[in-house]
């Protein structure tokens, strides 16, 4: 299964005290692909050094750029899909052009993707992500 994951999930399922952190033992386990830009990989970086420090967004940055279920998408266009927080565009141009499965967040910002019908992408939370992954 090829997903791409909000910052917002990664910046908790780190921790190994966190309820979600089955989602990156998940990643590391090789259970799915994730797809990522460098935008993406940029505000990862951003956001895990600002809540956890430089050297553990350094390290998780490693992990990912060297897992081999991470697959790096160019995107060649900008849907626009999300003007709420147009910042999280990024995120759907990947789904996009990454063809993936799902959109892994907790931001209510994605909810308007449930009534674009093309492109389809679909945003799933956590808790679903799991009921996926049992399949």
């Amino acid at each position: 299964m090829r997903i791409v994951i909000d910052t917002n999930i990664l910046l908790v399922c780190i921790s190994s005290n966190s309820e979600f952190r089955w989602i990156f033992d998940s990643l590391l386990d090789e259970d799915f692909t994730l797809c990522v830009t460098t935008d993406i990989l940029i505000e990862y970086e951003e956001i895990l050094g600002k809540h956890m420090g430089k050297e553990l967004a350094s390290t998780v940055l490693q992990i990912i750029e060297n897992a081999p279920n991470v697959e790096f998408i160019t995107k060649y266009f900008s849907w626009n899909l999300i003007t709420a927080d147009p910042d999280d565009n990024k995120f759907v141009d990947c789904a996009v052009a990454g063809n993936v499965k799902y959109l892994v967040s907790h931001d209510r910002h994605f909810k308007v993707l449930e009534a674009i019908a093309f492109p389809k992408v679909i945003m799933i939370d956590a808790e679903r992500l799991k009921e996926e992954l049992r399949k």
